[in-house]
């Protein structure tokens, strides 16, 4: 394996972006899960998305589905987070790494205090997914439009 062809042929600039870790989330659901977008696929130029995903007090979290062209990584910060790593259920806790390539059938589940880093790759429009999905109790959709929603969003639930 090699380095990718170059992106950037200059001879360096300042263009290096610093969030704060006590910055404002970017998303709160209703359930009070809070989303704060780090590196979002616009910000890196598709090469990823970094989200910081922080749980309510109710359990929550996507039951077990799978993404076609992208790859989910998760990384637990604080607490303890269920992760499906497409056999079994298993606690995760601060530290732990779960990496699921493009196919991988994954899911996850917590409750506050829990918090954790959530990584794509390449980049694509999540923003626009966890923010149609946060609006969903007061703007329902049908069947249809849900399927053809999360077919847009590369999600398919097993």
């Amino acid at each position: 394996m090699s380095y990718p062809p170059a992106t950037y042929h200059g001879t360096g600039e300042a263009s290096a972006r610093l969030t704060r870790g006590d910055a404002s989330p970017s998303l709160t659901y209703p359930n009070e899960v809070e989303v704060l977008y780090l590196a979002n696929a616009a910000s890196t130029h598709g090469q990823f998305g970094l989200y910081r995903w922080t749980f309510g007090p109710t359990r929550s979290g996507p039951d077990p589905h799978f993404h076609r062209s992208i790859s989910e990584s998760f990384f637990i910060l604080t607490g303890e987070v269920e992760l499906y790593d497409g056999r079994v259920w298993v606690t995760a806790r601060s530290g732990d790494f779960l990496f699921v390539p493009a196919g991988g059938v994954h899911g996850f589940r917590g409750t506050a205090p829990a918090s954790m880093l959530l990584l794509f790759a390449p980049g694509a429009p999540r923003e626009e997914y966890f923010e149609t999905l946060a609006r969903l109790a007061e703007q329902p959709m049908s069947a249809e439009e849900r399927a053809a929603f999360m077919d847009r969003h590369d999600t398919f639930w097993v």
